[in-house]
Order: structure tokens, then C-alpha cells, then sequence
């Protein structure tokens, strides 16, 4: 879905439920890939806790508590949201980390942006309260990359 697409809140949501499962697949697959057994377990709970997003989006959708807003959404600047740099089989853990934060970041600018067009008051406290979890997220990364990078420098 591009942003030429999203025509209401429901085309978002279609969209940020795919960006959930990419999370999903991001954090298992470096789950899978790390050496680091503290973070091993850190990606795997990432896991479920975006699987546990998604799943929040899912049933917003389907429940039909969806109020259809009256304006269309237009341009939200997508590439806002998408992270420029895709994970190889090659990262070192600092790009990891880093890709890691962007992607926690522009997930919480989605969130943000999502609940800011959302017409329904219990729509749009969920989406704040996703955003809000995704700032936490990024976080963590923030944090393990202080204690990881920035130790040495």
C-alpha cells in the first residue's frame, strides 16, 4: 500500500498492521542471527510485542469500531515512516542497533500521525498509546547502543 492509497483511516491501519508483521519477521530473524544472548531474548520479546500491536490493529479493524472520517487522508509523506537501510547478513551489532532505533522511531511517527486523523476518541488512544510504546522501544535500543557503542568511544 503507498500513500497514494490510503483513502481512510481503515487503508492506515491496513498499512501499519503490514509494518507490524515486518516487525515481527525484523526481530525474530535478529533473534535468530545474534550472538548476544541478553539481546537474543530482548529481539524475541520485540517479537512478541509487535505481534501483540498487531494483532490491537487487527481487531480495531474488524470490530467495525472504525468512525469513517469525512475527510480524506492525503499525503503523510510515507517515506517518513520507512527505514532506509534494509538488514543483510552481514550487520555488524551497531547496525543493528541502529536500523533497530529507525525503525522503532518511524513506527512511533506512524502511530502518532495515525492517531492525529483518527476521528474515534478510542481509536485514537490506542494508536497514542502504540506510539508511546514504540518511543519505549526505541528506547531500549537507544540505550543498549550507549552502553554498546558509545563505551568505547
Amino acid at each position: 500500500m503507498t500513500e497514494e492509497n490510503w483513502g481512510s483511516v481503515a487503508d492506515m491501519l491496513d498499512f501499519a498492521i503490514d509494518k507490524e508483521q515486518e516487525a515481527v519477521e525484523f526481530y525474530t530473524d535478529l533473534a535468530d542471527r545474534t550472538d548476544r544472548p541478553e539481546m537474543e531474548s530482548v529481539f524475541k520479546e520485540f517479537a512478541a510485542m509487535e505481534e501483540g500491536h498487531k494483532s490491537k490493529l487487527e481487531h480495531v479493524k474488524t470490530s467495525g469500531g472504525l468512525t469513517p472520517s469525512s475527510a480524506k487522508v492525503l499525503d503523510l509523506k510515507m517515506a517518513d515512516y520507512l527505514v532506509d537501510v534494509e538488514p543483510g547478513p552481514d550487520l555488524d551489532y551497531q547496525q543493528i542497533l541502529v536500523i533497530a532505533m529507525k525503525r522503532e522511531q518511524a513506527a512511533q511517527n506512524l502511530y502518532a500521525d495515525l492517531a492525529a486523523a483518527a476521528e474515534n476518541t478510542d481509536i485514537r488512544e490506542l494508536l497514542q498509546a502504540l506510539s508511546q510504546e514504540e518511543a519505549q522501544h526505541k528506547l531500549r535500543f537507544e540505550t543498549e547502543y550507549d552502553d554498546f557503542v558509545m563505551k568505547d568511544n
